[in-house]
């Protein structure tokens, strides 16, 4: 698989097209301009900037140019988890579990979801 590194602005963007599907810039910037305040030529050239490494397509047949995201939610997820786990856990899964349930208030129900989601990914050990 590919590595993706998209920026923390390239990953705004990205998860604005994953979340509505292709979008202009306009579209865009004004859900980012929602947030935190951001120029509408800053969007257009990171747009343009995504288009060129490939993580946005364009359709320009009519006079607004539509953005569609090109790399997948899921990837891009999965990518961006494995590098931190890998550099802030030593890539250790259980250094991760055990931080974040040390750290965090865990209701009763999440702790059910945990224990489910270890006993399926046991059955597919054995298997």
């Amino acid at each position: 698989m590919k590595i993706i590194k998209p920026t923390d602005s390239e990953l705004e963007i990205l998860q604005v097209l994953w979340g509505r599907g292709p979008s202009s810039v306009r579209e865009v910037h004004d859900i980012l301009s929602e947030t935190r305040e951001t120029g509408y030529t800053t969007t257009l050239k990171l747009m343009q900037i995504m288009l060129e490494k490939d993580l946005v397509s364009r359709n320009d047949s009519a006079k607004t140019h539509i953005y569609l995201a090109r790399v997948k939610e899921d990837d891009i997820q999965f990518q961006l988890f494995t590098r931190f786990v890998d550099s802030t856990f030593k890539g250790s899964a259980s250094r991760l579990v055990m931080h974040a349930l040390g750290n965090h208030n865990t209701s009763k129900e999440e702790l059910d979801q945990i224990k489910a989601l270890i006993q399926e990914i046991e059955k597919t050990k054995k298997s």
